[in-house]
């Protein structure tokens, strides 16, 4: 008698896993590049475009990473995933963060994933936005972390994007829609 073999199902949008069904799922499918759990759902975002997105995106990373290297104590990561409770494992587009040891929020575990709150969380939400600016701005908040940014437009006169400011220092803190500008060119 031949043993039943149990099959993974590939993911899908929409599913609702535990955390652990979904590293499993997406472990066995490493041609998708981004799926995220976001309050037990996943969610598989579209592919993303130059000017809306990847420009933006490289402009930010540049900005964290010449910050992090200037400033002790502070790491970062690019499109990386992050464990920060049994029913949410993002992948924002950067993070930045001080390692648990030297006294921040999040740190890196022994299978290479972020688990914790980093200092700051930024999401560049063109085709993500319908789920970044609602629940994932309320999983951010509810799990610490201090600041959450979002550029939705690009302003290709000056160079700027234009971002509402999210989670601020305390999960209790007012959050904010008023638009804060950051510099990338």
């Amino acid at each position: 008698m031949v043993p039943l073999l149990e099959k993974l199902l590939p993911l899908e949008n929409g599913d609702r896993l535990t955390r652990s069904d979904f590293e499993q799922r997406y472990d066995a499918m490493p041609h998708v590049k981004k799926a995220e759990l976001i309050e037990g759902i996943v969610y598989m975002p579209s592919p993303v475009r130059v000017r809306s997105h990847g420009k933006p995106h490289g402009q930010i990373m540049g900005w964290i990473s010449v910050y992090s290297a200037a400033t002790p104590g502070f790491d970062f990561a690019d499109n990386t995933t992050l464990r920060l409770d049994a029913d949410n494992e993002p992948q924002p587009d950067a993070m930045l963060w001080i390692d648990a040891a030297a006294g921040g929020h999040a740190n890196v575990s022994d299978d290479d994933y972020l688990e914790g709150s980093p200092e700051l969380i930024v999401e560049v939400a063109v085709s993500s936005a319908s789920y970044d600016l609602h629940v994932k701005r309320e999983v951010y908040r509810r799990s610490g972390v201090q600041e959450s940014r979002l550029p939705l437009e690009t302003d290709n006169a000056c160079g700027h994007a234009l971002c509402p400011v999210f989670a601020v220092q305390t999960p209790d803190a007012v959050t904010s829609s008023e638009p804060c500008v950051v510099q990338l060119s």
